[in-house]
């Protein structure tokens, strides 16, 4: 094995496969990662030709070592770049070389091959086609009645009274503000999973947001006795970004009218002490309605989970977490007193780099 104590850590320590040959071309280096991955034991793989010991094929049934040929090809090349192979039985792999050289143009001293596992990228091409697939499907409806009304007032202007062309642009306005909303929930969904969602911080009444948000379901026409606010003070001052909280708490807040029943009780409180975050400000929305089957809460915040109702496109709380997080805190889902869904999350008090 190679010595690579001085780095403090051993072949069997890294993720990905590794395998390294010596210049005949023989394995001397094969950890546990490899072995896993190639089906095959160290001591079956330690002395043997590299070639035998992972007899790649491409995808179209070519041997990789014959074509590749690291040993005998031009000497200015440094490796081969990462590609999709297949090892005995069809099993795919992700594998990249390095040749090392002890000069420019000499020849190969040792041959490095990295391999991976190709679960990952499925899994993430699997959850890709399912964001392209829900996208398609939530855009078709709005798109198609956007163009409906448009191409019928267009041709049929004259015949439509003032009430009647009034009703169909307030649904095409509808539909817009919906293409709209599905835009900006892809575009979040993009920088959360690429980690640069952008904050900008300032400070934040959270009390005054949350009687923001329920004024406004207020003006839409629920009831006042439908919700009820606590808030426990003195609150910390708080510096997170305000229009991603009103994203957060509108979400909640919409999902507790939509789908919970009873009262909607929103509590603001100081942080409990102890917790991973030291001073910060807790935000609990509860219902009273049926609540969320306790198999179903290790699932709320991923993609695509909309429960036992149809409608949205179940990305909401997979965003209203990552803002959360993105605020450096943290969001849980319980079973209110009244036996409904309770949402609580947690805020760090936090300031701009520039003022800390």
């Amino acid at each position: 094995m190679p010595d690579t104590a001085w780095l403090g850590l051993e072949p069997d320590d890294l993720p990905d496969g590794l395998v390294v040959a010596d210049e005949r071309g023989l394995v001397v280096c094969f950890n546990a990662a490899a072995a896993r991955i190639a089906d095959r034991r160290p001591e079956e793989a330690l002395g043997h030709p590299i070639d035998r010991v992972l007899p790649l094929q491409d995808l179209e049934g070519h041997r990789w070592w014959q074509a590749t040929d690291p040993y005998g090809g031009p000497a200015i090349r440094r490796g081969q770049p990462e590609r999709n192979l297949l090892l005995p039985g069809g099993r795919e792999v992700l594998v990249s070389a390095r040749y090392v050289r002890t000069r420019p143009t000499g020849p190969v001293r040792r041959l490095v091959v990295s391999l991976r596992g190709t679960e990952a990228r499925r899994r993430s091409e699997r959850r890709h086609a399912e964001l392209i697939a829900t996208v398609a499907h939530e855009l078709r409806s709005p798109l198609t009645s956007v163009k409906g009304f448009t191409a019928t007032l267009l041709a049929k202007w004259e015949r439509f009274t003032e009430d009647q062309k009034r009703l169909m642009l307030e649904t095409v306005d509808a539909d817009a503000a919906r293409i709209t909303r599905l835009i900006a929930e892809l575009l979040d969904i993009s920088r959360i999973d690429s980690g640069r969602l952008e904050l900008r911080r300032r400070p934040v009444d959270v009390a005054a947001a949350v009687c923001r948000h329920v004024e406004g379901h207020l003006a839409a026409g629920e009831p006042a006795e439908r919700f009820a606010r606590h808030v426990t003070g003195p609150l910390p001052a708080l510096w997170a970004d305000p229009d991603k909280l009103d994203q957060v708490l509108g979400n909640l807040l919409e999902n507790a009218v939509r789908h919970g029943a009873g009262t909607v009780t929103i509590e603001v409180a100081p942080a409990p002490p102890g917790r991973a975050v030291p001073e910060g400000i807790t935000v609990t929305v509860s219902d009273e309605g049926p609540g969320i089957p306790e198999e179903s809460m290790s699932r709320v915040f991923t993609r695509f989970w909309r429960g036992s109702r149809r409608g949205g496109t179940g990305l909401g709380l997979y965003i209203v977490k990552g803002i959360v997080e993105a605020h450096g805190g943290s969001i849980t889902v319980g079973r209110s007193a009244a036996g409904g869904a309770q949402f609580r999350f947690t805020l760090p008090v936090a300031v701009p780099a520039v003022l800390a």
